[in-house]
């Protein structure tokens, strides 16, 4: 399996001065290139019996319904020419209405929700398609400096099928007004790959008077990828 080089300015900047921490995190020294057929070649396999109930459904975990509101997002992974990635392992991980992350590290002054534990994971189907229902994230505070509060988000794992289509990004949601503020975001370049971590909303996926649909369709790779690294 060959791919196309990624176009400069998908990826964000590894040293970002905006974003404090990518200096003490990111390379100080230039990559180098190394062959890898196994990364390229080898496929990955993933069973059905890795999900579990509840794993679609991040609503459904807890004793009753947890806080905040109610969507549902959907897409479809393809790869660079638009085929259909199949079969294959994404995960997603949030935080949740309030904007607090079910981790100890998260020491942000907003409450936890004993319904809420803002984890899945899900196969794609024969047509690279994906769909779960979860809470809404909350914007919260991250110490990047003085008012730096992060949009609204979803973070994603993708596996594809083979080891270097591996993505690991970020969902944004439209309209976001902290867009202009957030350095992580803003980390990416080019803005025709930024827009392409922002959902769509969609009255088709809404579902009834139960919750409102987003749809956030991933690119695997050259062209027109969907951004790595976030």
């Amino acid at each position: 399996m060959r791919f196309d080089p990624i176009p400069e300015g998908t990826w964000p900047d590894l040293l970002h001065a905006p974003y404090k921490s990518t200096a003490k995190r990111g390379p100080t020294k230039a990559p180098l290139r190394v062959a890898s057929p196994v990364a390229t070649n080898q496929s990955l396999g993933f069973q059905p019996s890795l999900i579990v109930p509840g794993d679609t459904d991040l609503t459904t975990r807890g004793q009753s319904a947890p806080l905040g509101e109610k969507i549902v997002v959907t897409g479809r992974v393809t790869d660079e020419d638009g085929k259909p990635v199949r079969n294959s392992l994404v995960e997603v991980w949030q935080c949740n209405a309030a904007g607090r992350y079910w981790h100890k590290k998260d020491q942000h002054n907003a409450p936890l929700d004993p319904n809420f534990f803002g984890f899945g994971k899900f196969l794609t189907d024969n047509e690279g398609r994906y769909r779960f229902v979860t809470i809404k994230p909350g914007a919260y505070p991250w110490g990047n400096h003085s008012k730096a509060w992060r949009p609204a988000h979803i973070h994603f794992s993708l596996f594809g099928n083979v080891l270097a289509q591996r993505l690991v990004t970020q969902m944004y949601f439209p309209n976001d007004p902290l867009f202009d503020f957030d350095p992580i975001f803003q980390s990416v370049p080019d803005v025709a790959a930024r827009q392409r971590l922002v959902s769509r909303f969609s009255m088709d996926e809404t579902v009834g008077d139960e919750m409102l649909g987003y749809v956030f369709d991933i690119v695997l790779r050259g062209r027109d990828a969907t951004p790595f690294g976030l």
